[in-house]
């Protein structure tokens, strides 16, 4: 652990209650053995979600006294999950996207009856959007959801769904009636009759799958929110995850920092520490300098909002995701690079990371879609 590098955390944009939240969850988050994955890993993945949820962390991923979650907790928690590991990080994120549209929208009776458990780790969240023709697009999805009486009779695919297989359920969006403000959101239970799982493992070891849903009937008391809401649902959840995806990129550079200046500072080469080189020292400052730069957007979009949960923060939101995803792909690049050939051993962590940060900077919302957020919020003002 670099303490130089938790410098940032000692500024007034943190409260002594967040600098006591995050010292104690580094304590819980360093007992947590690193999950042993294998396969598509979704034993490490249940089992890190579990892990949290024994040690109160899942807490995070929970609505505030203002109804709303607070975002500079679930940041600094989720910049540390990262930080221990990409599985630990994945564990955590899912269980606060798939129960954020039930803290969003659903009513007290729902909140009651699902939210405890993904607080707990007893459930596995998901949320399910993404089809193989609506992606950053989501205004244009196709499942179906036709009204029969007190319940809904989906049929349709999702692609590209985290932790497909293994949800205890799954917030999912699906169309009740053409057009943008045709889109409903549903808690569709993993085991649902008529619900197939195909899984499709990316390169990064991560429960991810398609979904077909044939004739899957779903109560009425499972839809959240009013019919045609889930659009606003699903843009609210995506906005307020932007920022911790920037928070977890952040945790993925941070450790991959660390260990290429370990490895400088102890590597020899041509009679000298690789650190005393100049191209070196070069790599490390643009690496640091990024990560700090990366960090104050995180939380800065952070902040706002906490200040102000019903405004919109989509430029902020935007610049964080953006500039974080981006920054940590050049860092870990930058300190793979530095261990040279033993970078790229499966069996090394920095390989791990290098895979592991590659999808931040496609999922909810690709880079070149942020661009275009940050740009027309600017120009509409």
């Amino acid at each position: 652990m670099l303490d130089a590098l938790d410098d940032i955390y000692s500024l007034s944009l943190f409260s002594d209650a967040e600098r006591a939240l995050r010292d104690a969850a580094r304590e819980k988050i360093a007992a947590i053995p690193r999950a042993q994955v294998e396969g598509n890993g979704e034993a490490a993945l249940i089992a890190s979600t579990r892990a949290l949820g024994a040690r109160g962390l899942l807490s995070c991923t929970q609505a505030s006294e203002s109804g709303d979650i607070n975002l500079s907790e679930l940041c600094l928690v989720r910049e540390l999950c990262a930080q221990h590991s990409p599985m630990l990080d994945l564990a955590l994120v899912m269980q606060a996207l798939g129960s954020l549209p039930i803290t969003l929208a659903g009513s007290d009776e729902q909140k009651a009856r699902w939210l405890p458990s993904y607080a707990s780790g007893e459930s596995i969240g998901a949320f399910a959007i993404t089809e193989p023709e609506a992606g950053s697009d989501v205004a244009s999805l196709t499942l179906s959801a036709e009204r029969k009486g007190e319940s809904y009779i989906l049929n349709g695919t999702k692609h590209l769904i985290s932790n497909a297989g293994v949800a205890t359920g799954y917030c999912l969006f699906a169309r009740t009636a053409p057009g943008p403000k045709g889109v409903t959101c549903f808690y569709l239970p993993g085991d649902a009759r008529g619900l197939s799982v195909t899984q499709t493992p990316p390169t990064s070891p991560h429960p991810l799958g398609v979904l077909e849903l044939r004739d899957v009937e779903v109560s009425l008391a499972n839809r959240l929110g009013a019919e045609g809401d889930g659009l606003k649902i699903a843009l609210k959840t995506l906005a307020r995850c932007r920022p911790t995806v920037g928070a977890g990129a952040s945790g993925m550079a941070r450790r991959a920092l660390e260990l290429a200046i370990e490895r400088v500072t102890q590597r020899e080469q041509f009679g000298a520490k690789l650190a005393e080189q100049q191209l070196v020292a070069s790599m490390i400052s643009h690496s640091v300098t990024e990560l700090d730069a990366a960090r104050l957007l995180v939380y800065r979009a952070a902040k706002l909002f906490d200040a102000n949960p019903s405004g919109r923060h989509d430029r902020a939101a935007g610049e964080a995701k953006w500039f974080a995803t981006e920054s940590a792909q050049k860092i870990i690049d930058r300190s793979l690079q530095l261990f040279g050939g033993q970078g790229v051993l499966q069996s090394s962590e920095i390989a791990d990371l290098y895979n592991a940060i590659r999808p931040l900077r496609i999922y909810e919302g690709a880079s070149e879609i942020q661009q275009v957020v940050i740009a027309r919020d600017l120009l509409k003002g």
